[in-house]
């Protein structure tokens, strides 16, 4: 079969009403497809005031606020409307993105039809319900992911160390890599304006300390703030930098009061949000790949970041950055004060980094997937 022939039902929980990396690749992935021809179908709930346009046909899906968590939407299934649309458009494969209740649902449709099931892995979930204290519900959770992912003809996890973990938890075998990219033409260090850090009042020879994401519990926040504290007590010269926006804003401004919070950046501001830092601190210990250490790597920055998940495939300890353990503010003071002190390594370790994240382009990590896709319904054509 060739591209302009294959059609393809994607499922997503959150295409494109709150931003985040998972759905940055699966609108990045379509866009490529569609590139080559591949028609696409996309599944998910939507809201009146999405983050960003969707790439490619968005159909919504029936769903509710997520409780605790009203930004996100929780699909209510397939119903019989849905299916309908499903059939008329005569996929040849889907692909389903988080394991919920739309993802399972998909999976059964799928099955039922007698069409081949692949699954995108975006979520360290173990390391989720860890953070929010749910460790007793971990063996359900993987037993739930074990017959989930059981059913699907392949599994495509997103850097060596998640795949290595969904293995060794006996999750999967099926396990393909599709990694992640980076936009070289936007983010380098040629971003770098001192103007722009001195208009929020960094002096040239501090150091600046960025963080990057959502702000949300589970990206770190409470890591990031025991660390700058612990830096303070240290007399450790420095500012942080936090860029981004989200529900726990206020939390991590009542902890942090001293650190410089631009909101929400895109683009260009934000390339030049992460090229102006000196130094990027990832504490989150629940990436699946690690966009924004990535996108750090490509502006020039050293970064220091908890070794688990995604970032072990990312981040060389003590060559390209420095990984410590997670949810360790003093051992994430130690590598940020090593680097802050010793701006020779610091350098070093920037230009290992960069070096690094040019092996990462879009295309050709998508183009993985639509080959793999042409394998399977080759593969499933004969049996």
């Amino acid at each position: 079969m060739s591209p302009n022939a294959l059609r393809v039902a994607l499922f997503s929980g959150n295409y494109n009403y709150v931003k985040d990396g998972a759905n940055g690749a699966l609108n990045r992935l379509v866009g490529y497809l569609e590139r080559q021809g591949v028609t696409v179908r996309v599944y998910s709930p939507t809201t009146d005031t999405p983050a960003f346009p969707p790439t490619g046909t968005l159909i919504s899906v029936p769903s509710v606020p997520v409780p605790g968590r009203p930004e996100y939407r929780a699909a209510l299934g397939l119903p019989e409307i849905i299916r309908e649309d499903i059939r008329a458009f005569d996929p040849h494969i889907f692909h389903v993105s988080a394991p919920d209740i739309l993802g399972h649902r998909a999976v059964g449709f799928g099955t039922s039809l007698g069409l081949p099931v692949v699954a995108s892995v975006h979520t360290y979930w173990e390391s989720y319900l860890r953070y929010y204290r749910l460790g007793w519900a971990v063996p359900l959770s993987e037993w739930i992911l074990k017959s989930f992912y059981g059913r699907c003809a392949e599994i495509y996890a997103p850097s060596e160390s998640m795949a290595a973990m969904i293995r060794e938890k006996g999750l999967a075998e099926n396990i393909r890599l599709w990694t992640r990219g980076i936009d070289r033409t936007l983010f380098g260090p040629e971003h770098r304006t001192l103007d722009w850090r001195r208009g929020l009042g960094v002096g040239d020879e501090t150091a600046l300390i960025a963080f990057v994401g959502r702000l949300v519990l589970e990206k770190g926040l409470d890591v990031l703030a025991a660390t700058a504290a612990e830096l303070t007590a240290r007399a450790v010269p420095h500012r942080v930098l936090v860029v981004g926006d989200g529900p726990a804003r206020a939390w991590i401004e009542e902890r942090l009061p001293d650190a410089i919070y631009t909101g929400f950046q895109n683009g260009t501001d934000l390339a030049r949000a992460y090229a102006s830092a000196d130094i990027f601190f990832n504490p989150s210990s629940t990436e699946t790949f690690g966009n924004v250490t990535l996108e750090a790597m490509a502006s020039g920055l050293a970064v220091v970041a908890a070794g688990a998940g995604g970032t072990l495939s990312l981040v060389e300890d003590g060559v390209s950055g420095l990984l410590t353990e997670p949810d360790n503010a003093a051992q994430s003071a130690d590598a940020l004060q090593r680097m802050i002190e010793d701006p020779a390594f610091r350098t070093a370790a920037a230009a290992r980094g960069q070096t690094i994240s040019e092996r990462y382009d879009w295309d050709a990590v998508n183009d993985v997937v639509l080959q793999r896709y042409l394998a399977v319904v080759e593969a499933a054509a004969h049996g």
